[in-house]
C-alpha cells in the first residue's frame, strides 16, 4: 500500500486530531492494525473498491471488524464512508503509521528474506541500522520472498542494499551477455 495524496490529507487530519485528543499512540496502534488486516485480506480490499456493495453495509462491516478500535478509528471510518472515499481506508491506514514515525523519528527498516529470519539475525540487523542511521529508535518489518532464494534486501527510507542470490546471479548474467 501506497499513500496518495488525499489518503495523507486525510491521515494528517486523523494525526492532529488524535495529537489533540492524546490518543495519538492508540490511534497508532488503530491505524497499524487496519493496514495489517487490509493487506492481509483481498477479499476486505476488493470489498471496499466494490460500487456493487452499499456504503452502509462496508461501514457495518469495517465497524464490526475493528469495533475494539478508538473513536477516533470509528470517526474516521464514517468520514471516508460519508465521502464515498472509503476504498482509501488501507492507504489512510499507512501514511498515518508513516507519518507517526516521522514524528517520533522512529526509523523504519524493511528487511526481505528468502525464509524467516531468527531473533539473533533480527537483532544484528537492528543493531547495524541503528548504527548506519544513527538512530536509537528502529524498528524492523521482516518480509518474505522466497524468489531471492537467500541473502537478503534491505530498505531503510529510501537506501537499498540488495545482498540477495538472486540480485548476485543476474549480475552475473548481466556480466556474461555484455560480453
Amino acid at each position: 500500500m501506497k499513500g496518495s495524496k488525499a489518503a495523507i490529507r486525510y491521515a494528517k487530519a486523523v494525526l492532529h486530531q488524535a495529537q489533540d485528543d492524546k490518543v495519538a499512540e492508540k490511534v497508532f496502534g488503530d491505524m497499524h492494525s487496519v493496514s495489517e488486516t487490509l493487506k492481509g485480506s483481498k477479499e476486505l480490499r476488493a470489498v471496499l473498491q466494490s460500487p456493487v456493495i452499499k456504503s452502509s453495509d462496508k461501514r457495518a462491516a469495517l465497524l464490526e471488524i475493528f469495533e475494539s478500535t478508538s473513536d477516533n478509528t470509528h470517526n474516521l471510518i464514517n468520514v471516508l464512508v460519508e465521502n464515498q472515499r472509503i476504498a482509501l481506508l488501507g492507504d489512510v491506514a499507512y501514511s498515518f503509521v508513516q507519518l507517526y514515525n516521522e514524528a517520533k523519528g522512529v526509523i523504519v527498516a524493511s528487511v526481505t528474506t528468502a525464509v524467516p529470519i531468527s531473533q539473533e539475525i533480527e537483532n544484528q540487523v537492528l543493531a547495524k541500522v541503528k548504527e548506519l542511521t544513527g538512530s536509537n529508535t528502529v524498528t524492523l518489518e521482516s518480509s518474505i520472498d522466497e524468489s531471492i532464494i537467500g541473502g537478503f534486501i534491505l530498505r531503510i527510507g529510501d537506501l537499498q542494499y540488495n545482498a540477495s542470490i538472486a540480485n548476485n546471479l543476474n549480475k552475473l548474467k548481466r556480466e556474461f551477455t555484455v560480453n
